[in-house]
């Protein structure tokens, strides 16, 4: 057991201050930069909003440019990638919000399952040596590979349920050895790649994994964000998703942030976990996309107004 199967996460209430004329939309993608800076992703108004490790409003940018958000990540090269599945692109931008590098063209999709990119992409992930991988997952079942300066590479994939296939690639991260991991969603797996495409592993023991983190170091953990059971015929069924759970390699639980209580709006409570991000302590941040999955989640509960919902979780040990 290493010191991170230990640790536990305590839901920080209250944690953001925004100001009242930001008011955000479904937080799909969340990243922290190397000053544990947070920026929210979201479909209102300011599509990138930032915030401090104390939760004060530093600044929003992005205005005008997207279509829908989706994916955040920030790489070790100091850039922010931001997935747009409304116009199927991957934009990479500086933090300040200057565009360094626009990947597939805006409102123009690959064919429907064609492997070619972009046809609605969900995420995107830097290798170490820079390279970039993007999961294309609402109209694809591919992960494709660029070079930095955003040449294609190459793709792999294709839809089913055996190694190597996909069901809606929602979220994708490398770790530290160039591992790339893949939320394989309605698979209700996570799969492990090389750098070539080539299929290692998989991880299992989750529910529609939507979020994905990977903990720094050797041997690193998956942090999985579980949606719930959307169906009619298991939506009221307890133990399946809307929580967030921490694996190791072997598929082992070995920590989750789960109330017990099903899907709610508590602090602890998710209803539809869409985007994990870690900061330098350790701590999680977590954003969701509870406007678009309210009726799927609740189907007999009137949706609030405001739904840019985000948690912060302070890392402790008991």
């Amino acid at each position: 057991m290493t010191p991170q199967d230990h640790a536990t996460y305590t839901p920080h209430p209250n944690w953001a201050k925004l100001p009242a004329d930001i008011v955000l939309q479904d937080v799909a993608g969340i990243a922290v930069d190397a000053k544990d800076n947070v920026y929210l992703f979201n479909r209102g108004e300011h599509p990138v909003v930032v915030l401090n490790r104390e939760g004060e409003f530093q600044t929003a940018w992005g205005h005008g440019i997207f279509t829908n958000a989706h994916g955040a990540h920030i790489g070790h090269d100091g850039s922010i990638y931001l997935t747009d599945n409304g116009d199927h692109t991957l934009r990479k931008f500086s933090l300040d919000g200057t565009l360094q590098l626009t990947i597939g063209e805006p409102k123009k999709p690959a064919p429907f399952m064609s492997n070619r990119p972009f046809c609605r992409c969900t995420h995107s992930a830097l290798s170490p040596q820079g390279d970039i991988y993007v999961s294309d997952g609402y109209g694809n079942a591919a992960i494709h590979k660029f070079a930095p300066d955003g040449k294609h590479m190459f793709s792999w994939g294709k839809p089913g349920t055996g190694p190597g296939e996909f069901n809606l690639p929602h979220n994708i991260c490398c770790d530290a050895e160039g591992w790339v991991y893949v939320a394989d969603r309605e698979n209700h797996r996570v799969q492990v790649f090389d750098q070539n495409g080539r299929y290692e592993a998989q991880i299992n023991n989750m529910h529609r994994p939507s979020a994905l983190a990977i903990t720094p170091g050797p041997c690193p953990h998956c942090i999985v964000g579980e949606l719930a059971a959307y169906l009619p015929v298991n939506h009221a069924t307890p133990n399946l998703g809307a929580r967030v759970s921490i694996l190791d390699q072997q598929s082992n639980v070995v920590g989750r942030i789960d109330k017990g209580e099903g899907p709610g709006l508590a602090p602890g409570q998710f209803v539809s976990p869409h985007s994990i991000a870690l900061d330098s302590h350790g701590d999680m941040y977590v954003g969701e996309v509870a406007a678009t999955d309210w009726l799927s989640v609740f189907p007999d509960q009137p949706r609030p107004e405001r739904l840019g919902r985000f948690q912060k979780f302070t890392k402790t040990r008991p």
